[in-house]
């Protein structure tokens, strides 16, 4: 999900304006309703509206929208941008058989995206991956995978975890396989969202870049988290507000809450790509473009 982890944050004071009632798994009729913050349920609402569980007129939203992000050629910069920041690099297909722990506390961190065995989206490409081909080399390790999610243990995984991963990362299915959970849980939910906030192909990238960093949890801590203290503080383009006022204020929110977790966090990957692209007023990412991230530049011509 993210190379350093879904970010933890300190508490913070939630208005709760009203309370909704939800039913948990398992629930019978005669069973207490669990309470759930409105905040908490404008969250959830958020992500169904970016997974595309809540259709209706959104649907034809997205269909009058411009491609933006969706567009190949910029889905192939918005994978160089995000690789930049993620591995140092522009060459975002050679990353397919990456892995190691780097102690952020969320385990083994893999392929294009960061997949982290601590986070849940390892293991469930692993299953995705397992059901359409049985008895991959990964299969195997099923069992420990389940054991571990959520934890940054290695136990039941080493030694042969990570030599099995790069073996798998050598075939075309298994690649495809990291390519399109990446679509279904970060990059397509991601723009999606983006374009029904009224947002253009820097703004789209914006959400996605923040949606791998910060992981696309309902929780105050995960995008749709940071989204809500955006919301807090101004409107989006589909809610009449100014485009770049509203993406100043969203990048603002992710640098605090970055720098929130680790006071000493390298933040170029906002202050010297995105915030600068912003300023420059490149709202559709257009070429030549240039931008620093950890002091060293890149280009795409």
């Amino acid at each position: 999900m993210k190379r350093a982890g879904i970010l933890l944050f300190a508490a913070v004071p939630v208005i709760v304006t009203a309370v909704v009632y939800v039913a948990t798994p398992g629930d019978s009729g005669a069973s207490s309703p669990q309470p759930t913050s409105a905040a908490a349920q404008a969250r959830t609402d958020a992500k169904a509206r970016a997974e595309q569980s809540e259709k209706s007129q959104d649907d034809q939203v997205i269909a009058d929208a411009p491609p933006g992000l969706a567009a190949p050629e910029k889905k192939e910069l918005a994978q160089q941008l995000v690789a930049s920041a993620e591995n140092s690099t522009l060459d975002w297909r050679s990353t397919y058989g990456y892995i190691e722990d780097i102690g952020d506390g969320q385990g083994y961190t893999a392929g294009i995206i960061g997949f982290c065995t601590g986070t849940h989206d390892l293991l469930t490409l692993v299953e995705r991956y397992t059901k359409a081909h049985p008895g991959n080399g990964l299969a195997g390790y099923l069992p420990a995978l389940r054991k571990v999610d959520g934890t940054d243990s290695h136990e039941g995984l080493d030694p042969g975890f990570t030599a099995a991963w790069k073996a798998e990362s050598r075939l075309p299915a298994f690649r495809a396989a990291q390519e399109a959970e990446r679509d279904r849980s970060y990059f397509d939910p991601a723009v999606r969202l983006a374009k029904l906030d009224g947002l253009g192909t820097l703004g789209q990238f914006v959400y996605y870049d923040a949606m791998v960093f910060h992981g696309p949890g309902t929780g105050p801590n995960g995008f749709y988290g940071l989204r809500e203290r955006a919301l807090k503080e101004a409107d989006t383009p589909a809610e009449g507000g100014r485009e770049k006022a509203y993406l100043d204020i969203f990048l603002d929110v992710r640098r605090k809450a970055m720098r929130a977790k680790r006071p000493g966090i390298d933040t170029t990957r906002i202050d010297t790509a995105q915030r600068q692209f912003l300023y420059d007023g490149n709202m559709e990412l257009r070429r030549p473009l240039r931008w620093r991230v950890y002091g060293e530049l890149y280009e795409v011509l």
